[in-house]
């Protein structure tokens, strides 16, 4: 599906949840179909699922934000965050409540103006999965 964007640009203050000011933003601005353009900053607490564990790991320290890619929608999208440790250590997984903002955190966020991002059951994953639909229908 072909589809025209438009973008939002937001800083996160330290002591900021990601994912609820990401929620919030969705909201707030009436994204539909939403992605991570750019994001920079770092983060005091991370929180995180490594890909096959049930639950989340939770990181303390100094670390900078690597790389954040993912979809938003009005379910909380999904989104998946590299993160780099003092000393270059990276870890990674999918993003999960209580990533806290340490100095900040400038997001681009994306919206695809035409198509609507959903989330439903999967057989196959076991999870609520990615339906793209066109605001059209």
């Amino acid at each position: 599906m072909m589809s025209s964007a438009r973008f939002f640009a937001l800083r996160l203050l330290p002591g900021d949840d990601l994912l609820a000011a990401l929620d919030a933003c969705v909201a707030r601005r009436g994204i539909k179909a939403g992605w991570i353009s750019g994001v920079v900053g770092s983060l005091s607490q991370a929180a995180l699922r490594f890909a096959g564990e049930p639950g989340a790991t939770k990181l303390t320290g100094a670390f900078e934000i690597i790389a954040l890619s993912g979809t938003l929608d009005a379910g909380g999208g999904h989104l998946h965050l590299s993160i780099a440790d003092n000393q270059g250590v990276m870890r990674g997984g999918h993003v999960m409540p209580g990533c806290i903002v340490r100095t900040t955190c400038e997001l681009i966020v994306g919206d695809l103006e035409s198509i609507t991002f959903l989330r439903e059951p999967c057989s196959l994953s076991g999870y609520d999965e990615l339906v793209i639909t066109s605001r059209n229908s």
